[in-house]
């Protein structure tokens, strides 16, 4: 590619193969097959089958490596030969003690490489500035003319490369006796390739390369403080006369000075004194002895150096052997005017310590330079210093898979600014080049190459015993196209290599990134390589075919002599690429390729090849060897002995061993080994002769094969010996190879010995065994051939055939085409003897009759024909012939019997199982066949319409008409066909019609459907939905009659049963007209029920409305009472009447609730009675001394009340917290409006508090349930829930009765009057606060106004779901909070007890309370005792302070939603009407509902104290509870009323 050019354009593409699955099972076959076309490209990709998919094998977590570091401007040869150049100018004037700088021109980096050789090719410096051609050179470097770019490319000339130019011709060495350059050290001897690491030389750690990228800055001089962390640093101080690392600046600024100090030392010279280092003196016998100097000289001059222009340095002189004082001083002249005068102008180089004057240098130097200064004589030496051989150093950071990729992938998307998949390979590919070929951008990248995957594991399935493996990683790990099985397949050449050559026969690993490259290069013994890309970006290839590869060497070697001449086999080192371009420009056919994941590269032996990653991607790579690459391996060794460069094995040991067991090789490999043998013997004999004709005449047999490699290489060449080697006696550390007898030693030729392998005799034997095996196979096609084609009119058996078949197998023939003849032969032999034994054996009755075997009569004749002009001979052909015969005799038969139709069925049977048994299908037969089917079709036909038969399904009439399309045509069978089709078409009709009668919407009545009943009676099939339909009206009437005896029983009927009546008849497809109306008696209870249950249930209630109306039996257990009560919070208790033990039988029966009822009353009062000393034994929450035990109470909360805040139940006497229930409100309570009740009335406050397990329902007022009542007597359903309303009703009036008897009583009558005197004085008393501005009250108290007694309405008791709820906060919510510290302020005021209740009073009062606190109704008489038992008793202070303390919290946090929710509620315009007392027509109303009770029940019994005072109405209907006969469906829980 020109200078100058920046665009590349990508190489043709090389040839891409996808083998079928059957080419890709023979790996190495399927390269031989391919070979022709791939070979003249040098590299090819192969796509194997989709579903060839190998599991990834290498154990990611263990997988740990340490890259290679490329610097890719240092890859490129013409680019590399650049930066040396650039290196070796920059040294030669940091030399100088300056620092090179590139300069820029025409906004590039002036090409000083080019430059230069331009200059040279244009006749030098002179001639160019002679002719004033500079203008020819800036066209030549691709600058634009007409700027006088020539002027400044002179001038940066004769600046920048002329003086060096000058120095490198040696113009201005002196003519003097020059010490000639002596190397430090000697070349030292390279071995490249070696077989453990296949890597170039390591570079020098004092190298230049990785300070490329400072070039254009200055660099820093290091200070005293890095001399002293420095301990290499500070040996070159102490003991170099000048810095052995370039640019290290610790030379003494003045050179004048330099020799002062050098000199200092001597007593005769006068001058400034240094510190104490060494004196040199001379001793006896020429020795010289080293002492400290002085320290009196040191002090006396340590005052004059401190007047000295520059410091002394540290810097000491080097002591120097065999030379006297005298001949110290006199060095110290100019070696050019040999004058040591002018002191101040005489330098001493800081190399050879040599002394000039600064005028007599050329140029003449117009003052002493600063820092480190070399001789012209140095200069020159260090600028023709050979450069080191170039290679890759090893990165210092150890990477996993995971670390290396996500550097990879973080630096591919920053360089690219987008993500990595993203990037087009394309435009890698160009900057890929671009960064190759620049010389002012060095980007570093790094690259795992070579890893041994013997050590790390390879990234294919290998079975070995160290894990188990699956049947799929078993099948890859035996696949052909494993690179582990690949190099030792029998085809394959290296598996008769014992050892394992690491890269060859065992693969390498490598883990890609972006722009990581493998240079160009050849394989190890110019082998074939292969490479698999596991997964990752693709890899990009670039192939050279084998007939251009030394083409390739001399465009390379044409193009970079320079490194060439350094390194002779530098294509050798894999470290050098040169751009494609470049090379097609001069001839050379390249091709490329992207090698994506999944896919394998070929390449062909000495075929070059290079490339670089798109990104980061895991490859593994492996050497193979077929039979043609033989002559190629034995050519790349007489390479390899001009270049005298190792063999990684010996050819001639490898083609030996094959040749000694030719039986063991494929017979191309075993005829590829013969030629090359034959090669090898002609060429050992020439060279034993010449050893002979030398008169070399010893000899003695050497086993080369056990001695290392090492031990038994050229010293000339470096081959590996093998047949032969000529060795000395007198020098037994070497031998050669025969090809170089003359260059072993100087020894006599009668102290030099022939050591050899073989003798001459022994290697003819082994190459006719070669050739025996190589020609067996034509002796072997010969006899086939005779065999196949019956040349000797013999027919041959099949165990001959066999026999020959087994000999190609056991010798290993190719698989040929005479081969797969033979294969073919027997195959289609043993396939007619097996037919002909099935043929026979079908024939012969019994067990072992094989009757699947039917051939038709021409295939028996063609069988016939086969069997006859196979070339063997098989005895079964006359079975064959004899089978023949009897078949055409049936056929005869046959035709005789079909002539003279119609035949018996019987004689047609027994013809057909005679053609049956023949195990021929003859064409007669299957006309027999026919008419046997065609009589049993029409008998069955006539079987399933008789009129006796049994009624056929649709399926059997369809299933006999296609059945009747397949048998012979005749007219009976038309005929029946016809009319089995129209009875079907009548039978699907009527189905049809049945369907949508059971499907419809629209239901039809009875009699419709008893109507198509009885016209499908007439069809003669089995029709499914007419018998559905039939059986559906079956139970259409007998549900009317359960209906109808429901309806018209002596009794209403249960709700249950209604309920069970509907579910039937809406699932019936009938239409009925008496569903309707038990449809609207359901619709009727349930909305009665759902009222009830708004009426009664609280919101969310988890109780049911049966529950709630019935008594609670249970209430003595205090345990049981609350986990029933938590499992109905929690949704877990479903049971309605488990509490009284009725049974859903028991349901239906009203005198067993109502004596269920009555039973529950008392045991509800006695376990209330119990929980109440229960729970009275239980320690107060408020008592300080209060510790936890087993007897505390629990709350609802599941935690054990304790401290402020805790309340007592009235009724069962337990402990809950105040915030976990519903509580009193105190505001709600007093009345502000007159006549009011005074604050001090305390007695009045309503601080009565029932828990939620007491009071389980809203405890509605009596005039409510007696409007349910009525509600009920016009139902024409019985409900459960009725009968246990009623008797709560009763239950209640009875108590009401007995509490106003008690009111009314003279005591009780007293105590209430004295009450009301004690209201009235304290409202006249005066009050010096303003009364708390209090929810207003009814404007007349009913009992109050009748009687004169204080019976104000509870109505937290009413609705006691959520008494301190949001939506009953009062209003005033302004003024509460004065209020409640009103109330408050009152407290220390309230005295008491303010009457006085003998025991005789208390002891009823209290009984009445406690029954009236166990219903579930709420009744005036039941607050009017509440307030005498609470006048009777002090005022208990500590729950009006509580229950203040949760107002107060209860209207802090709600106070906004309670404005929200009062707003709402007055809008909704919801109030509570009066409270009045049971009129004597509302208890005749509730006695009304007596005509629902049956006779025998309790409340009717003679002596029962409500019988007098309920009387008993005349019953609206004479019917009686009915009795259920059919229909007894399960109970159907009321649903819970919706909140």
């Amino acid at each position: 590619m020109e200078p100058g050019s920046d665009d590349f354009l990508p190489p043709p593409e090389c040839p891409v193969f996808e083998p079928s699955w059957a080419e890709f099972r023979d790996p190495l076959g399927y390269i031989a097959k391919i070979r022709p076309i791939a070979e003249k490209s040098g590299i090819c990709k192969i796509r194997p089958p989709a579903d060839w998919q190998p599991p990834f094998a290498v154990e990611v977590d263990n997988f740990r490596f340490t890259p290679r570091i490329q610097r890719l401007n240092e890859l490129e040869a013409q680019t590399r030969v650049k930066l040396n150049y650039l290196d070796q100018i920059a040294k030669f004037w940091e030399i100088q003690g300056s620092s090179l700088k590139i300069p820029n021109v025409e906004r590039r980096i002036l090409d000083l490489y080019s430059l230069s050789k331009i200059v040279v090719e244009e006749g030098g410096y002179e001639a160019i500035c002679k002719d004033r051609r500079w203008a020819r050179v800036a066209q030549r470097l691709n600058y634009p003319p007409g700027k006088n770019i020539g002027s400044l490319l002179r001038s940066h000339y004769e600046r920048i490369v002329y003086p060096y130019e000058m120095y490198q011709s040696g113009a201005n060495l002196v003519q003097c006796n020059t010490r000639p350059f002596d190397n430090e050290e000697k070349d030292k001897e390279y071995k490249p390739h070696s077989i453990p690491l296949r890597q170039s030389v390591q570079p020098s750690k004092f190298n230049s390369y990785g300070r490329r990228a400072k070039r254009l800055q200055p660099d820093p001089e290091p200070t005293e403080e890095d001399i002293e962390k420095n301990p290499e640093l500070k040996k070159l101080q102490i003991y170099g006369a000048g810095p052995k690392m370039m640019g290290l600046g610790l030379m003494a600024k003045d050179k004048t000075l330099r020799k002062k100090e050098l000199l200092c030392s001597l007593p005769d010279k006068e001058g400034p004194e240094c510190p104490p280092t060494v004196v040199v003196k001379e001793e006896s016998g020429g020795d010289m002895k080293v002492e400290p100097a002085s320290p009196k000289t040191y002090l006396e001059s340590k005052e004059e150096l401190s007047h000295s222009p520059e410091p002394c340095t540290k810097m000491t002189m080097r002591l120097r052997r065999n030379h006297s004082n005298a001949q110290f001083i006199e060095s110290y002249v100019c070696r050019m005017c040999s004058r040591g005068d002018e002191d101040d102008k005489l330098l001493l180089c800081d190399g050879c310590d040599d002394n000039y004057h600064i005028f007599c240098l050329l140029p003449p130097l117009p003052e002493i330079p600063k820092g480190v200064w070399r001789c012209p004589k140095c200069v020159m030496a260090e600028c023709k210093r050979p450069p080191e051989a170039f290679g890759f150093e090893q990165a210092t950071r150890e990477y996993t898979l995971q670390s290396f990729g996500e550097m990879a992938d973080t630096f591919k998307a920053d360089y690219f600014n987008m993500p990595v998949h993203m990037v087009p390979t394309e435009l890698v590919e160009k900057e890929f080049w671009r960064l190759v070929n620049s010389i002012e951008e060095d980007v570093t990248v790094e690259y795992g190459a070579d890893i041994h995957s013997k050590e790390f594991g390879s990234g294919f399935p290998v079975s070995d015993s160290k894990r188990h493996l699956t049947p799929e990683e078993e099948e890859y790990a035996t696949s052909g196209w494993n690179l582990n099985v690949m190099p030792v397949l029998e085809q394959s050449v290296l598996c008769h290599i014992n050892a394992d050559i690491s890269g060859m026969k065992v693969p390498w690993l490598y883990v890609g990134m972006v722009f990581s490259a493998f240079c160009w290069h050849i394989e190890d013994h110019w082998s074939y390589s292969i490479n698999y890309l596991h997964w990752g970006e693709p890899k990009t290839w670039y192939g050279v075919p084998s007939l251009a590869a030394e083409h390739l060497e001399e465009v390379m070697k044409k193009l970079t002599p320079e490194l060439f001449d350094s390194q002779p086999d530098l294509l050798h080192q894999l470290v050098t690429l040169m751009n494609p371009n470049t090379l097609m420009s001069h001839g050379v056919p390249v091709v490329r390729t992207n090698q994506c994941a999944g896919e394998f590269v070929i390449t062909f032996p000495r075929a070059y090849h290079s490339g670089f990653n798109q990104g980061y991607n895991f490859a593994e790579a492996v050497n193979f060897c077929t039979a043609d690459w033989l002559p190629a391996g034995r050519q790349c060794i007489e390479h390899y002995r001009r270049l005298r460069r190792y063999c990684v094995f010996s050819h001639e040991e490898l083609i030996c061993k094959m040749a000694a067991c030719p039986e063991k090789l494929d017979l191309n490999l075993a005829a590829a080994v013969h030629k090359e043998m034959f090669i090898m013997v002609q060429e050992e004999r020439r060279l034993r002769k010449a050893l002979l004709e030398k008169g070399i005449t010893e000899a003695e047999r050497e086993a080369f094969e056990l001695l290392p490699d090492d031990e038994r290489q050229c010293i000339k060449c470096k081959t590996t010996c093998f047949l032969s080697a000529l060795a000395c006696y007198d020098c037994p550390d070497g031998l050669v190879c025969l090809s170089h007898i003359n260059d072993l030693c100087k020894c006599s030729s009668s102290r030099q010995y022939l050591r050899y392998r073989y003798t001459l005799d022994e290697l003819p034997a082994m190459l006719h065994k070669l050739k025996v095996r190589a020609e067996s196979f034509d002796t072997w096609a010969n006899k086939v051939r005779v065999a196949l084609e019956v040349e000797d009119g013999r027919k041959r058996s099949l165990e001959e055939l066999r026999a020959l078949e087994s000999e190609a197998r056991e010798r290993r023939f190719p698989n040929s085409e005479l081969l797969q003849r033979l294969k073919n032969c027997l195959s289609e032999a043993e396939a007619c003897v097996s037919r002909a034994l099935g043929l026979v054996s079908g024939q012969e009755p019994g067990p072992h009759r094989v009757a699947d075997v039917q051939m038709t009569l021409a295939e028996l004749r063609a069988f016939l024909d086969q069997m006859s002009n196979l070339p063997c001979a098989m005895h079964q052909i006359g079975d064959v012939k004899g089978v023949l015969e009897q078949v055409e005799a049936y056929q005869a038969e046959a035709r005789e019997a079909l002539a003279s139709l119609p035949s018996s069925p019987g004689l047609l049977q027994s013809l057909l199982e005679r053609g049956r048994q023949l195990g021929v299908e003859v064409p007669e037969a299957q006309q027999l066949q026919r008419q046997v089917e065609q009589a049993r079709w029409l008998d069955e036909v006539k079987r399933t319409l008789a009129p006796s038969a049994r009624r056929g399904t649709l399926a059997v009439m369809r299933g006999l008409l296609v059945a009747g399309a397949s048998v012979a045509p005749s007219p009976a069978v038309d005929k029946a066909r016809a009319e089995l089709q129209e009875l079907l078409t009548i039978a699907e009709r009527w189905e049809e019609k049945a369907h949508l009668c059971l499907e419809a919407r629209q239901k039809h009545p009875p009699a419709t459907l008893e109507a198509i009943i009885h016209e499908a009676e007439n069809i003669p099939v089995h029709l499914p939905n007419i018998q559905a339909l039939k059986e559906a009206l079956a139970k259409a009437r007998a549900w009317i009659a359960d209906v109808d005896e429901i309806q018209n029983g002596d009794h209403y009927p249960c709700l249950d049963d209604l309920e069970g009546l509907v579910a039937v008849g809406r699932d019936l497809p009938v239409g009925l007209e008496e569903l309707r109306q038990l449809e609207l008696q359901v619709l009727t209870a349930h909305s009665w029920r759902e009222k009830a249950s708004k009426t009664f249930l609280k919101k969310n209630s988890c109780y049911t409305l049966l529950e709630v109306l019935c008594p609670c039996a249970d209430a003595g257990s205090d345990s049981t009472k609350r986990s029933r009560w938590m499992e109905k919070e929690l949704g877990l208790y479903k049971s309605d009447t488990e509490l009284l033990g009725l049974s859903a039988q028991d349901l239906r029966d009203p005198g067993s609730v109502i004596v269920a009822f009555k039973e529950g009353e008392q045991k509800e009062k006695e376990g209330i009675l119990q929980l109440r000393r229960t729970n009275s034994a239980k320690p107060s929450p408020l008592a300080s001394s209060t510790t936890a035990s087993s007897a505390n109470s629990i709350c609802v909360c599941g935690q054990v009340p304790a401290g402020a805040g805790a309340l007592r139940c009235d009724l069962c006497q337990d402990w809950f917290h105040g915030r976990c229930v519903s509580v009193p409100r105190l505001l709600n309570s007093l009345r502000p409006s007159p006549p009011s009740s005074p604050l001090l009335a305390w007695w009045e406050w309503d601080t009565k508090f029932l828990c939620p397990l007491c009071m389980r329902s809203r405890r509605p007022r009596l005039e409510t349930i007696l409007a349910l009542l009525v509600a009920l007597q016009r139902l024409p359903v019985r409900l459960p829930e009725g009968e246990a309303l009623q008797c709560l009703t009763e239950r209640a009036i009875s108590w009401q009765g007995r509490a106003r008897q008690a009111l009314a009583s003279e005591d009780v009558s007293a105590l209430l009057g004295r009450l009301t005197e004690l209201r009235q004085r304290l409202q006249a008393e005066p009050r010096p606060e303003e009364p708390p501005t209090l929810p207003s009250a009814p404007a007349s108290d009913p009992l109050r106004e009748g009687g004169g007694k204080d019976m104000p309405k509870a109505q937290g008791l009413e609705n006691g779901d959520s008494v301190t709820s949001p939506e009953k906060v009062a209003p005033g919510e302004g003024s509460g909070k004065r209020d409640l510290e009103l109330l408050s302020s009152l407290l220390p005021q309230l005295t008491g007890p303010v009457l006085e209740l003998p025991e005789a009073t208390r002891a009823p009062l209290e009984e009445l309370m406690l029954e009236g606190d166990l219903l579930e109704v709420t009744l005036d008489e039941n607050h009017s005792i509440w307030q005498l038992l609470q006048a009777g008793q002090p005022p208990d202070l500590e729950r009006i302070r509580t229950l203040l303390e949760l107002e107060k919290a209860e209207r802090h946090g709600s106070r906004g939603r309670g404005r929200a929710l009062e707003r709402r509620r007055r809008r909704k315009g919801r109030t509570v009407s009066p409270p009045s007392p049971v009129s004597g027509a509302a208890a005749g109303l509730a006695g009304g509902l007596w005509n629902r009770v049956p006779p025998g029940s309790p409340y009717l019994e003679a002596g029962h104290p409500e019988s007098p005072h309920i009387p008993k109405p005349v019953s609206p209907s004479p019917r009686r509870w009915p009795c259920t006969s059919r229909l007894t469906p399960a109970v159907v829980c009321p649903p819970q009323a919706p909140e």
